[in-house]
């Protein structure tokens, strides 16, 4: 690839989060402890890459429950499920393993407790995301999505004073903060979580964009279309004021991006393997090039795997590989 990059800036932390790494790692346990065959409803993480690489492993994904047979292994993808597809997997007997982000089961709490108490519960988010819809099912009549400060003015509620707010995880932290802010001046009584519902790596991710924003000429973020802090990272970069263009891999890259660009940044989503990042960046380089590293916080979240898949696994006499360690909570 013919450029005249002298030097390519790759932000971290970037690529897996814990909650990737650990749904990923469900997958393959499951593959190894469980009799086949093992099912995926929807994409265990939003990367076609990692979708197909467990797929050549021998998972099968499927988009509903009505496509597994019953009494079958089915695992739950990352971005949390609704109540209803619980109750659905219960009375058809399947054997559920649920990977769902410990951080999005943390909203689905607090939207159970906000709807027990009867507040009117605004969700803000994208009403198509995956972890959007499964949260909504948690209090269907009393969730109201919106995804816009813009959207607040002509929000209403049937009582102002009993009004609470939840957020997707894998939203911008600044287009939040509008929405919030927007809320709060609207309805100055609403109540929120005690802590941010945006995920750690989220923020981290963006964190690391706005500090090579400036100092980079173009900022290519790895990851898939459907991704949404994936699509959330090109957003913060061009609200910096630098050119970002989201691809899949390295064959998504156009020439004329890189016209004239001497200096080129490269980050990934939450659901990029680090093989592509690796790939993009040997694509870039050249003669002369260098590669450097632009760390603005050390990442050593972790979490433990599901206990359905450790008693599967003891059922079976089939000990856990020892990697399940590395996964602590």
């Amino acid at each position: 690839m013919k450029s005249n990059i002298a030097e390519i800036l790759l932000a971290g932390p970037r690529g897996f989060c814990a909650g990737v790494e650990r749904a990923i790692d469900i997958v393959e346990l499951a593959l190894s402890v469980c009799q086949p065959p093992v099912y995926v409803r929807k994409e265990i993480v939003h990367n076609r890459h990692v979708v197909e690489e467990l797929r050549t492993k021998g998972a099968i994904f499927v988009d509903e429950l009505d496509e597994v047979p019953d009494q079958a292994t089915v695992i739950f993808s990352a971005h949390g499920i609704s109540p209803e597809v619980r109750r659905e997997a219960e009375r058809r007997g399947l054997r559920v393993i649920d990977a769902t982000c410990p951080l999005v089961t943390k909203v689905h709490l607090e939207a159970i407790r906000y709807g027990r108490e009867n507040y009117s519960i605004v969700l803000i988010g994208h009403q198509d995301h995956d972890e959007v819809i499964g949260t909504l099912g948690e209090a269907p009549d009393r969730i109201h999505v919106i995804a816009s400060a813009e959207e607040v003015e002509k929000f209403e509620v049937p009582d102002p004073d009993k009004i609470a707010y939840l957020t997707q995880t894998t939203l911008s932290v600044d287009d939040t903060r509008d929405v919030i802010e927007a809320l709060r001046r609207k309805f100055p009584k609403i109540v929120g979580p005690s802590r941010d519902d945006i995920c750690y790596a989220t923020q981290n991710r963006q964190a690391a964009v706005k500090r090579l924003a400036s100092d980079v000429d173009v900022l290519l973020v790895i990851g898939a279309a459907n991704s949404s802090n994936a699509n959330r990272l090109v957003e913060v970069a061009k609200m910096a004021g630098t050119r970002a263009y989201l691809i899949n891999d390295v064959r998504d890259i156009r020439p004329e991006w890189l016209a004239g660009v001497g200096r080129v940044g490269v980050t990934a989503g939450a659901s990029t393997p680090e093989t592509l990042v690796s790939e993009t960046v040997q694509a870039l380089s050249g003669n002369g090039v260098t590669v450097r590293e632009v760390h603005v916080v050390e990442e050593d979240v972790r979490f433990a795997i599901p206990q359905e898949l450790d008693q599967i696994a003891r059922e079976r006499g089939v000990p856990l590989p020892s990697r399940t360690a590395l996964r602590p909570l």
